[in-house]
């Protein structure tokens, strides 16, 4: 079956994801308006067609949002104040946007169906193989995996709750992003007093991903007492050399919510919850 797709707006995931959807048949529409000349580049490469937006709505079966996250609530709403959507039109906001968002965006779209998506992995080119995260409805969302089928886009659908998407994507991302952060400021320190190569010779002892070491959250609870005094004097090392103190600051900050588990033998549930703020529910969804 052929799909009609209209793709809000090809950068170079997107227009990897429409390159992904054109060598299956379907047909991939993008709206120039505004668009830089690399961007027009990208949609020519991917062999996507330029469409004026209010056609690009009313022609698609499918509305893939895929832009800069701060743009993603005013294309949502560019597409509701239209109002051009045909009955099946599906709309699939695939931005790393906070759950609160995403359902404020599929408010905005009613009665249009939203589903929430989210990827992780690079672009799909060269064999790379990103996952598409669904979560909404589950007719609209199979349509979705139906349409990616054959496609180097994986698809996993998470369940019906609009959000769970984007969760596990912010989940994720934050750590790696921000991990990424405190490599550079580390290594940054290191360098400054010439001891670069010793904290590499350190690092490379550890392979693994501390967010796949679950049992260090109770453990962190019960030594953040000391772990924050000694994350102050972190940012006093970095503040020294010139570079951004901030997310030692951060840390320590958040390692204070701990201070009243000194020592204690928590689980990982315990832990989370001493960090939480009062009042918060575990699972919003």
């Amino acid at each position: 079956m052929t799909d009609t797709v209209g793709l809000l707006h090809p950068g170079s995931m997107g227009s990897a994801f429409g390159a992904q959807l054109r060598a299956r048949g379907h047909v991939v529409l993008w709206c120039p308006d505004g668009r830089s000349d690399t961007t027009r580049r990208r949609a020519d490469q991917a062999g996507l067609e330029p469409e004026v937006l209010p056609e690009l709505v009313s022609r698609s079966d499918v509305l893939l949002s895929l832009c800069p996250p701060a743009a993603a609530e005013e294309t949502a709403a560019q597409v509701a104040e239209l109002g051009m959507a045909g009955a099946g039109t599906i709309y699939v906001e695939a931005n790393a946007v906070a759950p609160s968002r995403v359902v404020s965006i599929a408010s905005r779209l009613a009665p249009m169906p939203v589903i929430d998506a989210a990827v992780v992995g690079s672009p799909p080119v060269s064999g790379k193989s990103p996952t598409l995260y669904l979560s909404g409805a589950d007719k609209p969302a199979d349509r979705i995996v139906e349409l990616f089928a054959g496609t180097d886009v994986r698809t996993h659908i998470l369940g019906d709750t609009i959000g769970k998407a984007s969760a596990l994507k912010l989940a994720y991302s934050s750590y790696q992003k921000v991990s990424r952060v405190l490599a550079a400021v580390a290594y940054g320190a290191a360098e400054s007093y010439g001891v670069a190569d010793e904290l590499l010779v350190i690092a490379a002892k550890r392979t693994r991903s501390y967010l796949v070491e679950t049992d260090y959250i109770p453990k962190t609870a019960a030594r953040a007492w000391r772990w924050g005094p000694e994350l102050e004097d972190a940012a006093a090392l970095l503040a020294d050399v010139g570079l951004p103190d901030s997310l030692m600051h951060a840390a320590a900050t958040t390692l204070a919510r701990w201070d009243s588990n000194r020592d204690e033998r928590l689980d990982i549930a315990e832990a989370l919850e001493a960090l939480r703020v009062e009042g918060h529910l575990d699972n919003p969804g």
